[in-house]
């Protein structure tokens, strides 16, 4: 069953009356509704292409966040074959919020690191709705030390509010868990091509996403907090999180415009939980694509022109 967004309501009107028709004439073969259901569908289409031609940033954070849109352990179901999930970070525990192993795509032998959100009640606790603790950050460093060791391509696929900001985390070190993330990033010889999925939330984000390639796909978010979290800090005010989006620049589109990310990935009209399929497939040839800009290219190469597109953000004229 679909589920609404607040903007799409009057989407839901058309779209759940023409459902309504049809589930007369399943009770009724007497009855012919066709007609009547193909006209309201092309009005819903029509309406869903207005909505979706012009998201303003807070409505694209709340399509980013949709409970339906695919998430990491999707990607890595469809995308991937061979996948080999390792755990821990041989110092602590598990951390269920980061999905990471060795795997083929398209036959070519890769690790891939992802948060993962969950998809229910149930595994959204289990995976602490994507917010990454010290110990995820560094069971991603012995993957990204192995992906290195073996000369593997690393794939990221972003999906975060942020990382934990729980007392335990803090305890355990939080802070520099990410930098040291971010500095594992740095230092790899082999490619790292990240996609944000949903959302890239600050320094949970930027610590998996320090990468060759980002791409996002059309209706993700990527900032350094929340619109909420802005909201408060500048304003005092939650409620304020449509003013604080469109003041983030968080956007694929905003952020393609400032050199941030690389591409953006189209999504199917209505957003990605819409034809997921459609998402996935797309995604996978995103990162194809990406992948084979470094093939052929010395490991000195790829760590340099990997500090050279961060270092030049905010800069003219330097391009990795």
């Amino acid at each position: 069953m679909t589920q609404y967004l607040d903007f799409e309501k009057p989407l839901s009107e058309i779209e759940g009356k023409a459902e309504e028709l049809r589930a007369m004439a399943r009770a009724d073969e007497t009855v012919d509704v066709e007609r009547e259901a193909a006209l309201l569908d092309a009005k819903a289409r029509d309406l869903l292409t207005s909505l979706y031609g012009g998201l303003s940033p807070w409505q694209k954070a709340q399509v980013a966040r949709h409970a339906d849109r695919p998430h990491c352990k999707d990607y890595i179901e469809t995308l991937f074959t061979d996948w080999t999930p390792l755990a821990g970070d041989r110092n602590f525990a598990d951390d269920h919020a980061v999905m990471g192993g060795l795997a083929r795509l398209e036959g070519r032998a890769v690790v891939v690191i992802g948060h993962e959100k969950g998809h229910d009640t149930r595994t959204r606790i289990e995976r602490n709705f994507g917010m990454a603790r010290p110990e995820g950050y560094r069971k991603a460093i012995r993957l990204m030390e192995m992906a290195d060791r073996f000369g593997l391509p690393v794939v990221s696929l972003i999906d975060t509010p942020g990382a934990y900001p729980g007392k335990g985390a803090e305890e355990r070190g939080q802070s520099e868990a990410i930098a040291r993330s971010t500095q594992a990033c740095l230092r790899l010889g082999v490619p790292l091509v990240s996609v944000i999925i949903g959302e890239g939330g600050s320094g949970g984000a930027v610590a998996f996403a320090t990468a060759n390639r980002v791409a996002m796909l059309e209706h993700s978010i990527y900032s350094v907090i929340s619109p909420e979290g802005c909201a408060s800090i500048l304003w005092k005010d939650a409620e304020k999180m449509r003013e604080a989006a469109e003041a983030l620049r968080l956007t694929a589109q905003d952020l393609l415009k400032l050199s941030v990310i690389d591409r953006v990935v189209p999504e199917p009209l209505g957003g990605a939980h819409r034809n997921r399929a459609e998402t996935v497939r797309a995604v996978g040839e995103a990162i194809e694509g990406m992948l084979a800009e470094f093939d052929g290219r010395p490991a000195e190469d790829i760590r340099a022109a990997r500090r050279t597109k961060f270092l030049g953000m905010g800069s003219t004229g330097l391009v990795a």
